[in-house]
C-alpha cells in the first residue's frame, strides 16, 4: 500500500509492474488514471492553458491514507497506489492514478471506484485553472459528492 504526493510525471504501467513483481496473489490490477483537460469554450474562445494543483502537506496524505484503509476494510485487496501530482500541469498532462490488486476483478473495480470518489471529495487539494482569458480557483462539484454519497449504501462485499 503506497500514496504518494509528488511533482514527478509517473508511470502506469511501472506501477502495475512493480505490483505484480512483488505479489504473486494478484489475478487483476484496475487503474484509473486522470488527466488536464484541454478544454475549449467555442462561445468565449476560453482555452486552458496550465492548471495548478495546490495541497495541505501531512493532512492530505493522512486523508489519503484513511481512504485506503477504509477501501481494505471493504474488500479484499493485495495492494493499492495511489499517486497525485502538485505544481502546474499541462493539458494532457497526468494529475492522479488510482492503482488496486486484488485476487478477484469485482474486489478491484469496486474498490478503485470507491478510492477515486472518496478522493476528488476528501483530499485536500485546490486547483486553480489559468486559460488565456482569466485565472480562478475550481468549485467542488456537486457529480463528485453525489458520486460519494452512493457508496454510504454500499455495504462491505468482502468475499473470498
Amino acid at each position: 500500500m503506497s500514496i504518494s504526493i509528488q511533482k514527478e510525471i509517473f508511470s502506469t504501467e511501472d506501477v502495475i509492474l512493480k505490483m505484480k513483481e512483488s505479489n504473486l496473489s494478484i489475478g487483476a490490477v484496475v487503474t484509473f488514471t486522470g488527466f488536464v483537460r484541454d478544454f475549449y469554450d467555442n462561445k468565449e474562445g476560453k482555452k486552458l492553458e496550465q492548471l495548478e494543483l495546490e495541497h495541505y502537506a501531512g493532512m492530505t496524505e493522512k486523508m489519503l491514507s484513511k481512504i485506503e484503509l477504509e477501501a481494505n476494510a471493504r474488500w479484499l485487496l493485495e495492494d493499492t497506489q495511489i499517486i497525485h501530482r502538485v505544481g502546474v500541469l499541462l493539458p494532457s498532462d497526468p494529475i492522479v492514478l488510482v492503482a488496486v490488486a486484488s485476487k478477484h476483478r469485482g474486489d478491484a473495480f469496486d474498490a478503485c471506484h470507491f478510492i477515486i470518489d472518496y478522493l476528488k471529495v476528501d483530499a485536500p487539494f485546490w486547483k486553480k485553472e489559468k486559460t488565456n482569458m482569466d485565472e480562478y480557483w475550481v468549485n467542488d462539484r456537486k457529480e463528485d459528492s453525489l458520486s460519494k454519497d452512493r457508496w454510504e449504501k454500499v455495504s462491505s462485499k468482502k468475499t473470498n
